[in-house]
């Protein structure tokens, strides 16, 4: 399931982070980049040693647990901490597939990675290219949002980043171990729990919008892990 999540920050949160980001130094990607990643991707990160790393990280975590959107979607169970990356002057990120195994670095802790997810700092006008494309068993689909708007996708799609022709694309990544590990039931799940939602904003509490309710907790308890 690929999700557009809209407004996970508003746009004045949106100018402060950047703001923060844009005074900051960026290292080379290639320095968290595994062996076939090396061969292909070209940008620059945000420094995990740098001061402003974790509160930036924990902002973006936070804006998202808020969003019930992103919890509906996701169900996450553990996010890693947000990362923050930036493309220019060609730069772009070939085909590939997350890590299914990453280390929290902050608690050591490893995590399954189930849900992949992009928020956007940058607003489409700012760049050229640069888009994300992200593939399914429906085909390729062009992902490029507002600034403050994020994209979910499963962490076992192939996706890419096309190179940055004019601009800067900045951005926050980051994973999530999920309390449902298959796809295909968080999707389930989270079509029932939008139709609920709908259905109780039409009838209100009606005894079938208790007993979908109920269905859903049994589901979820089921296949939660």
């Amino acid at each position: 399931m690929l999700l557009h999540i809209p407004e996970v920050l508003s746009k004045a949160e949106v100018a402060e982070i950047r703001q923060i980001l844009d005074a900051e130094g960026w290292v080379d990607g290639l320095q968290t980049a595994g062996v076939q990643a090396a061969e292909i991707k070209r940008n620059r990160q945000l420094s995990v040693e740098s001061p402003a790393f974790g509160p930036l990280s924990q902002r973006i975590a936070a804006a998202l647990n808020r969003h019930p959107l992103f919890v509906a979607a996701a169900l996450p169970k553990h996010i890693l901490p947000p990362m923050f990356n930036r493309y220019e002057d060609g730069g772009e990120y070939g085909n590939h597939i997350d890590n299914a195994i990453l280390t929290d670095r902050f608690t050591g802790q490893k995590i399954r990675t189930d849900v992949s997810t992009t928020v956007f700092l940058s607003e489409p006008e700012e760049y050229e290219g640069g888009i994300l494309i992200a593939e399914d068993s429906y085909g390729a689909h062009e992902v490029k949002l507002a600034a403050g708007d994020a994209i979910v996708y499963p962490s076992t799609s192939l996706h890419r980043v096309e190179p940055v022709t004019r601009g800067v694309r900045v951005a926050s990544f980051l994973w999530t171990q999920s309390l449902v590990r298959d796809a295909w039931q968080r999707a389930m799940l989270f079509d029932l729990d939008m139709t609920i939602l709908k259905l109780r904003g039409q009838v209100g509490e009606s005894a079938e919008v208790v007993a979908l309710t109920g269905h859903y907790h049994k589901l979820l308890q089921q296949w939660a892990e």
